[in-house]
């Protein structure tokens, strides 16, 4: 067969297996209390007792954080796939400051950037003319505000304190980055941060 007329490969088995995979995630995080139950039922211990509840708290809620975890990263991992630097820098560039410092958290939320990588991305934010202000609403936004710590508060301690963080985080970001831009501190950056991609 010929390289003109092969076929892209198709999104059909992906997308079968990725939903076969949720579909078994849903069943063992419903199984979870029986699971837990069942380990503390094989173990000396009386159910009725401090030890008994406290081993079956535990028995349900490791499993439980770590298939939290396992879908988290999945979900991130597939708009990590949508989200690249290069396509995050060419969204906030250009903005100006007040409407970017409220739209660079909202991507911090949403891109799997850890503080790690928060050197490339500044420079590289700012060498493509992201108002400084702007880099650090999102490089605050990003390492502080993840998916992985609202996912988690969400399901351990509710949705009142995952809210409160989310708000708390974003203001946070919102208001460093206003400040950082209004106090006009491009002078301070060295010639070659600006230089490196022009």
């Amino acid at each position: 067969m010929s390289a003109t007329t092969e076929r892209a490969p198709s999104a059909l088995p992906w997308l079968a297996g990725a939903a076969a995979a949720i579909a078994a995630w849903a069943v063992l995080y419903s199984q979870l209390i029986p699971f837990s139950e069942w380990v503390v039922s094989l173990l000396p211990v009386e159910r009725a007792s401090h030890l008994g509840a406290s081993l079956a708290f535990f028995f349900y809620d490791v499993p439980k954080v770590l298939l939290l975890l396992t879908l988290v990263v999945f979900a991130m991992g597939v708009v990590c796939s949508f989200f690249s630097p290069e396509r995050t820098r060419a969204l906030l560039a250009g903005r100006r400051e007040g409407v970017g410092n409220a739209m660079a958290p909202s991507l911090g939320i949403v891109t799997p950037f850890c503080s790690c990588s928060a050197v490339p991305l500044f420079i590289g934010f700012v060498s493509a003319g992201v108002p400084l202000g702007v880099t650090f609403s999102f490089l605050i936004a990003a390492p502080m505000v993840n998916e992985v710590a609202l996912g988690l508060l969400f399901a351990l301690l509710g949705w009142k304190v995952a809210l409160t963080y989310l708000a708390f985080g974003l203001g946070i970001a919102i208001v460093a980055g206003w400040v950082i831009g209004k106090l006009k501190l491009e002078g301070w950056l060295e010639p070659w941060v600006l230089q490196i991609w022009s």
